[in-house]
């Protein structure tokens, strides 16, 4: 049993802890207890920073949804005034169609009126050639001119009087 050297390395080993393992273990347990006490500080950081993380994905995801809802109210607003646009469009369009026509309306009224003007001043020139040459035929040759040329001349402001 002395003889063996697994008995030495036992009896060393005790006697080592025995008389270093009280001034072994102080270190290696503070050792210990301040990793554990670093690793507990790294868990309780990286627990904040994924509150920080998810309350940042929360405000993210608000923000988003708000961007998206104001971009449809965007959409829809270009919408409706476009609409309003072409709609307005389309009565001016509609406003500018029925003043020609009624410029059109009132050239041809224009123009009738100033050719059945035309035609009854064509007309009481006619008359008046047609009145003044029965006259001459049926009348005398020695009979008072004078008579005839002022009522034929006065004629024509007679039948102007007349056709108006």
């Amino acid at each position: 049993m002395f003889h063996d050297p697994r008995f030495w390395s036992a009896v060393a080993f005790v006697l080592f802890f025995v008389l270093f393992g009280r001034s072994l273990w102080k270190p290696l347990v503070s050792a210990l207890d301040g990793r554990a006490e670093r690793i507990r500080a790294e868990l309780d950081e990286a627990a904040r920073l994924r509150r920080e993380a998810e309350q940042m994905l929360e405000d993210a995801t608000r923000d988003r949804e708000a961007a998206l809802a104001e971009a449809k109210e965007l959409v829809e607003h270009s919408l409706r005034e476009a609409a309003n646009i072409a709609e307005k469009a389309r009565k001016d369009a509609e406003d500018i169609a029925a003043r020609r026509e009624q410029m059109a309306k009132d050239r041809i009224a224009s123009a009738e009126r100033s050719a059945l003007r035309e035609v009854r001043e064509t007309a009481v020139d006619i008359a008046i050639q047609a009145a003044r040459e029965t006259l001459a035929a049926s009348l005398p040759a020695d009979a008072d001119g004078k008579i005839i040329d002022k009522a034929i001349g006065d004629l024509p402001a007679a039948l102007s009087q007349r056709a108006a």
